[in-house]
């Protein structure tokens, strides 16, 4: 009895296979068909590009949002990153504190034209343009008052605590707060400007700006995973939810406090910030009331009254967020850079989506940018066709040249942008074609008229301007100035002459002093010595961190003592060989080479100190 019973039920069980296998076979098909998981593909990203974990977000058209998470949280510690671990994601939160602003604005508690000297008086502001063009309330959330970016020892630094005065970072002089353009009128990225906006909402609310915005915006945004405040993973301040931040090869960094940190202190989760997101494309409206004026919400992603604007380009940024076309998808987006952390948070307002992503890992070459497509291709967002080639305008062959950054990313850096950070414009009589000196050359084909279009942009990407007399390139957010051909061979020309003349008197003077024949009257015993003291403080970079970089301590007295001797050095071993010329010729043919050497070497440290670079004073850079 038992024998038939099982041969029934194994009778059964067959035929149950044979009607259900074409199903199986079909759900395996369309799984393989379908390829691997998101989880999958940012696991596989992540190992792929040294990156210790990341979560993410997705804002779908129906209202949903859609958390992720991949990778390790703690590397050290083997403690997995989960879809609610709290994330640090540095200038991204500038887009949260840009709407904290806007708030004050809805309120009638500021204006956008009001110029920022009127709430700040006591600001050491230094703008030539001060009578016609004071900068302004919306410049310094535009990122075009024309103020420097940031110094040194104002990003690395470990002297502020949590609770250090916003008024500490600007104290540095009155050149310290220079307009280098003219307010409204160019795009230049600026940590200082949010640090500054950071005091305003100070002044306005008579409260801690951490306070006020976690309160008065956060709270009512229901992002109760996210604070202002500082948080680290170590400490009195610990946030055990708080990733880990790593640097290349795993190595752990803790948060630390900062001056500017208005600009990039910001902590939040992947499901705040699709909260954040969904508010970002919708009126401005919570629970029924006007929390930011309509207006002002069609203003985050729109620039407006830059000269780059006016001349008909769409790209640039807006009141908290830039105009991104990558990958053929448009979208305003935001990128931010932590201590261990890198972000990006794009709102796509026409389709309704949104993604955020953030690594608890700062890599130089990860590519951060794969990540970015697997989200876009998740969304499953409309590709743009390519805007058609235009006819260029006739005189387009006249903006051919050599171009400069202006203004330069860091004023301090001046110098090394023109010698480094040059391209080179050139028409071939069908496209333009940008060519870095460091980078790989740009075609961009002609949409009409100064507009035109790089070949992985969907929309026109650069302009081309006249203004007083000087012709500019610029792609919305980055903006060159021809320079002359004479200015770049002269800056080319030191540079080369200046580099020979140190590497003589490196090869030189060590070539001589093996041969013991360097005494203390040589041309070249004083400039040696000086040129090598510049490894002295090697070790003492070496065991200290890269964030006191701009901090007084034992490495970087050294170094501005080095580089401060060496012109010294230089113009002393110059001065022995005038003194010794009238025996040049019983010294031999070496002393001629000396003399000039010397010279070389010489011209290009003035050159140097005249750009501020020598002695080089890390804590005031």
């Amino acid at each position: 009895m038992k024998r038939d019973r099982y041969r029934a039920l194994a009778a059964r069980a067959m035929s149950w296979l044979r009607q259900a296998l074409p199903a199986l076979l079909l759900c395996v098909t369309a799984a393989h068909a379908a390829g691997p998981t998101l989880e999958a593909e940012f696991a596989a990203g992540l190992k792929d590009e040294g990156l210790a974990g990341a979560v993410w977000s997705e804002v779908l058209p129906d209202g949903t949002v859609k958390v992720g998470a991949s990778g390790l949280r703690d590397a050290a510690r083997h403690m997995p990153m989960q879809a609610d671990t709290r994330v640090q994601v540095g200038s991204v939160g500038k887009v949260a504190l840009a709407l904290g602003v806007l708030r004050l604005v809805s309120e009638d508690r500021l204006t956008l034209d009001t110029p920022v000297q009127r709430v700040l008086p006591e600001l050491a502001l230094n703008n030539p343009w001060q009578a016609s063009d004071p900068v302004r309330i919306r410049h310094l959330l535009a990122h075009t008052s024309g103020l420097d970016n940031v110094r040194f020892w104002q990003a690395f630094s470990l002297n502020p605590a949590p609770d250090t005065p916003l008024a500490d970072a600007f104290d540095g002089g009155r050149n310290l707060l220079r307009v280098r353009a003219r307010p409204g009128s160019r795009y230049a990225y600026s940590n200082m400007a949010y640090g500054l906006l950071g005091m305003v909402i100070e002044k306005v609310t008579g409260q801690p700006y951490e306070r006020y915005l976690d309160a008065q915006l956060l709270r009512p945004l229901g992002m109760a995973d996210s604070t202002f405040a500082f948080v680290t993973q170590t400490g009195p301040q610990l946030d055990p939810r708080l990733a880990m931040g790593h640097f290349e090869h795993g190595v752990a960094q803790p948060a630390v406090p900062q001056y500017l940190r208005p600009a990039a202190q910001f902590t939040t989760t992947a499901a705040d910030m699709g909260k954040l997101a969904q508010f970002l494309m919708g009126d401005g409206k919570l629970q029924g009331a006007q929390f930011i004026d309509l207006a002002l919400m069609g203003a985050l992603s729109e620039p407006a009254g830059t000269d780059v604007a006016l001349a008909g380009l769409a790209t640039g940024h807006g009141l908290a967020l830039a105009v991104r076309d990558r990958h053929n998808v448009v979208g305003a987006c935001h990128p931010g850079t932590a201590v261990g952390f890198r972000a990006m948070l794009c709102i796509y307002p026409e389709q309704d989506s949104a993604f955020f992503v953030a690594f608890n890992t700062d890599a130089e070459t990860a590519d951060y940018e794969r990540f970015n497509r697997l989200l876009l291709r998740d969304l499953e967002l409309p590709l743009r066709a390519p805007a058609p080639r235009g006819t260029p305008a006739p005189t387009v062959e006249n903006w051919q040249g050599v171009y400069v950054p202006s203004p330069s990313p860091m004023a301090s850096m001046a110098w090394v942008d023109a010698v480094f950070g040059f391209t080179r414009l050139k028409w071939d009589g069908e496209s333009l074609f940008l060519i870095p000196f460091q980078g790989e050359p740009t075609e961009l084909e002609p949409v009409g008229g100064l507009l035109f279009r790089a070949s992985d942009r969907s929309t026109p990407s650069h302009v081309l301007m006249q203004e007083d007399g000087k012709h500019i390139l610029s792609d919305g957010l980055r903006s060159y100035e021809r320079a002359s051909m004479l200015r770049m061979l002269v800056l080319w020309g030191s540079l080369a002459l200046g580099m020979a003349g140190l590497l003589y008197v490196l090869v030189v003077g060590v070539w001589r002093a093996a041969l013991r024949s360097l005494g203390r009257g040589d041309h070249l015993f004083a400039p040696l010595l000086s040129l090598l003291a510049l490894a002295l403080p090697l070790p003492f970079f070496f065991f200290q961190s890269y964030l006191r970089l701009g901090d007084v301590t034992i490495a970087s007295v050294l170094l501005a003592l080095a580089t401060g001797a060496l012109p010294l050095a230089t113009a002393f071993g110059l001065a022995r060989c005038w003194r010794s010329r009238g025996t040049a010729a019983e010294a031999g043919s070496w002393a001629k080479w000396d003399w000039v050497a010397l010279l070389a070497a010489l011209q290009l440290l003035l050159v140097l100190a005249w750009w501020g670079l020598l002695p080089l004073r890390l804590w005031q850079l």
